[in-house]
């Protein structure tokens, strides 16, 4: 008599009540919130913790530092979820998240601060995929869908209110508290999701199966590409022994990558999902659009404070034109693509936006206005808001239901790397005009008495610097800024040549997936039945 087992628990997930489900839903909204708005709040926030610890150099490794450690922790801590459980991997995230925010609040210099965001992001992969993770664990598929909901909502309010909070935080107590700022919500966080997922099981309690290999090759070689990018023509020529030997390492190790998860049983990024020639078309789109994304976020607040003259909190104030037709773009997008099922023009539509928006910002001089500026924001808005929404739903579409989690992890992480490599990369090219455009004046320190430098510069610091000197910072950095948008519309133009050769799929259906992957199950237990039946026949 064949006996039965108890499922274990991540088969059969406990059952939450609404009042449960809400009461973690508080506690996931706060961690998700945290993660996301981290680094738009330290944008507007950037001029000034560059004048107060210097290290221009280092400016974007302030942000590049963060992305690179959540994108490579983010795999990793899915597999401890499995493996451990989804409360102690989403605590203990949280709790790293919160250590390097305090570590963060209290550097000295540049170096302990990128060292430190850098902890930030690992705690940050943490909440990333342990949210959705939670959520999925606690509440039924067929109810799953009004709660993402809620959780997407926190995208917009992060982008739109990280600069202003950030901004007002700059200007009215220390940029210190940009960081500070998350420890109090961070505590109601681990302390709300600490008693309400008690009910979650312990995880699976069997050997690990995490790519240890895979993570560490991909961190390597990630890292290399992006220190090239920063350190090239900046820190080093081009032609250096350091450059060329980071790029042998970028070509080591990716190499070496592919070997390693073409043959891990449980790889960290399953390559098979790039065979299909629409997801690929697709994940190089969203690499795009984080290298323009967080490109523009980045500088656009340099060139409002020190050419404009606006404070932190009105430089963050001034994004949300950008973010807001963002945000309209791409529920408006997700609403139509939904009722027609036709998506192909909306990359092409906002390909082609975005690389007007980049284009104009590139044509910004010192006595452009604040209402043009806002104007190319829109503009720029409404591109990102035509594609952020289409390239997953475009990647998702051309992957197999088995590999959804794959496919959306991947999507995901090209475009957090294409944030890692714009800010790294526009960030030297930055540095470097601006620098160049300094030097070709005859400098700064003839007329300003010694009391501000290129590295140290900030937007006080400029208002009390004698008319003339003062301008040639400011041309300065409008030079650096329209360098930055020159290259990034370049790259935009290379979106819209990929956009174009997407093709049109019809939308499928989850119903429909589930009766192909039906169909495969039921077509292979045919095959069975049928060679059963021949083996007993002979």
């Amino acid at each position: 008599m064949a006996s039965t087992a108890a499922i274990p628990d991540q088969e059969s997930p406990p059952r939450f009540t609404h009042r449960e489900i809400m009461v973690t839903m508080s506690g996931l909204v706060i961690a998700l919130l945290l993660a996301m708005l981290d680094n738009m709040i330290v944008a507007p926030a950037l001029p000034t913790i560059v004048g107060d610890l210097g290290g221009l150099n280092h400016l974007a490794w302030v942000t590049t530092g963060y992305i690179l450690a959540s994108t490579a922790a983010t795999p990793i801590w899915g597999k401890l979820g499995d493996l451990l459980g989804r409360r102690i991997t989403f605590v203990a995230s949280i709790v790293i998240f919160l250590v390097g925010s305090a570590l963060c609040g209290m550097s000295q210099n540049m170096g302990e601060l990128v060292g430190f965001r850098a902890i930030q992001g690992l705690g940050a992969g943490g909440l990333m995929v342990g949210v959705m993770s939670v959520l999925a664990e606690i509440v039924p598929p067929r109810e799953r869908g009004k709660y993402q909901g809620v959780m997407m909502s926190v995208m917009p309010v992060a982008m739109i209110g990280g600069p202003l909070a950030g901004g007002f935080i700059t200007d009215h107590l220390s940029w210190r508290w940009a960081f500070y700022v998350n420890l109090p919500l961070g505590v109601v966080a681990l302390l709300v999701c600490w008693f309400t997922l008690a009910k979650l099981g312990r995880g699976s309690g069997g050997p690990v199966r995490i790519d240890w290999t895979g993570a560490a090759l991909l961190t390597v070689w990630i890292t290399a590409l992006v220190l090239i990018t920063s350190w090239g023509g900046n820190e080093y020529d081009w032609a250096s022994a350091e450059i060329i030997g980071l790029a042998v390492v970028t070509v080591v190790a990716f190499v070496a990558f592919v070997f390693v998860e073409r043959r891990a049983v449980e790889p960290i990024m399953p390559l098979s999902v790039f065979a299909n020639r629409d997801f690929s078309l697709a994940g190089a789109l969203s690499f795009i659009v984080g290298f323009a994304l967080f490109g523009g976020v980045t500088f656009l607040p340099q060139f409002q404070q020190f050419v404009q003259g606006s404070s932190a909190t009105n430089s963050g104030l001034l994004l949300m034109p950008m973010m807001l037709s963002s945000m309209v773009l791409s529920l408006a997008g997700g609403a139509v693509i939904s009722r027609t099922g036709n998506y192909r023009l909306w990359p092409i539509a906002g390909s082609v936006l975005m690389a007007a928006g980049l284009a104009l910002f590139a044509t910004m001089d010192i006595g452009t206005s604040r209402t043009v500026t806002s104007l190319y924001m829109v503009v720029l808005g409404a591109g990102m808001g035509c594609l952020m929404q289409t390239t997953m739903l475009i990647a998702q579409n051309n992957a197999p239901l088995k590999d959804m989690g794959a496919a959306t992890g991947a999507a995901t992480f090209l475009r957090n790397m294409g944030g890692s490599l714009g800010v790294s990369l526009l960030g030297s090219i930055y540095a470097t005009t601006l620098t160049d455009s300094v030097a070709s004046h005859g400098g700064m320190a003839a007329g300003s008495g010694g009391s501000g430098s290129v590295s140290q510069m900030t937007p006080e610091i400029l208002k009390s610097l004698p008319e003339a000197v003062r301008r040639v910072f400011q041309q300065a950095v409008t030079d650096g800024v329209s360098a930055v948008f020159t290259w990034g519309a370049v790259v935009a133009v290379v979106g819209l040549l990929i956009a174009l050769m997407i093709r049109q799929v019809p939308l499928r259906g989850f119903e429909a997936g589930a009766r192909d992957d039906a169909s495969a199950k039921a077509g292979a237990a045919t095959d069975d039945q049928a060679a059963d039946k021949a083996a007993a026949a002979g």
